[in-house]
């Protein structure tokens, strides 16, 4: 016994040569209604170090670019670096699919220091309004995920499976919406609630400790009901990619947490 898969179309729209995935606008809708909820967060929660309104609407057109370019190299060197060593030009066809989620928190992580060097504000604080948001892109792209029937789960028994085109004539777990549920709308949720502490809001790098180790900590369960990439299987005894690289997040957490717990990250931009 197993559930339909819904068939839904990859393309949203198609007007003529030109296609709109829902791909594309999860990503989209991701970056928009985290700019919002960024904004309201500001308005709100304003402080002297803090970015500002008009400084998160400019460093939007960085965190695109950090999130899509770290999202596309991580994927490159993770998850198949062998293939894209033979065929390098490949590595700028985005829209053929591709993208580690593990890459774009690096890349959104690189566009914040540069981003509040530049702007000489606290790149914690900054650090924190991002990770409050982040969540609603992750919303998005596991549902997206979902609609292409990609990245799905092992094979199970349990009520809920369901047959996707891509994996075969066997039921399987529906890892997207596990990982949507959990990395996007319970971590969201969580951050919610903290980030009305002000407690909290007054130990900069907290909030992103806690989105660090809770989109850690999701993934690295939800991968034991996810299928292992193909070209990859696991990588180490059990352990998949994705779990490995959860780990690594969750150390570079704790570091933050020491810094935080020091005193490092409160500092005053000159």
């Amino acid at each position: 016994m197993a559930l339909t898969y819904p068939q839904i179309d990859p393309v949203a729209i198609s007007l003529g040569p030109v296609q709109i995935h829902w791909y594309a606008l999860a990503y989209m809708a991701g970056f928009l209604l985290g700019w919002a909820y960024a904004v309201h967060l500001i308005k709100k929660y304003p402080h002297r170090f803090g970015p500002t309104k008009d400084q998160i609407g400019d460093f939007m057109t960085w965190a695109i670019l950090g999130v899509l370019l770290g999202g596309r190299l991580g994927y490159v060197v993770f998850y198949n670096l062998g293939y894209y060593l033979e065929k390098p030009l490949e590595i700028l066809q985005i829209w053929d699919g591709g993208m580690a989620f593990h890459g774009g928190v690096i890349g959104l992580v690189t566009a914040i220091i540069l981003y509040a060097l530049k702007q000489k504000i606290n790149m914690f604080r900054l650090a924190d309004i991002a990770s409050c948001a982040a969540p609603i892109g992750f919303f998005f792209g596991r549902i997206a995920n979902f609609i292409n029937g990609e990245l799905f789960g092992r094979t199970t028994d349990v009520p809920w499976a369901m047959v996707f085109p891509r994996g075969g004539d066997v039921p399987r777990h529906p890892s997207q919406l596990y990982e949507s549920a959990l990395e996007g709308l319970v971590l969201f949720v969580v951050l919610f609630v903290l980030v009305r502490s002000q407690e909290v809001r007054e130990r900069p790098g907290l909030l992103s400790v806690v989105f660090l180790t809770g989109y850690a900590a999701f993934r690295f369960v939800v991968e034991f009901f996810r299928e292992p990439d193909t070209q990859l299987g696991f990588v180490f005894l059990t352990f998949s990619m994705g779990q490995i690289l959860s780990a690594a997040m969750i150390i570079g957490a704790l570091v933050l947490l020491v810094l935080i717990m020091r005193g490092h990250t409160r500092y005053e931009p000159a």
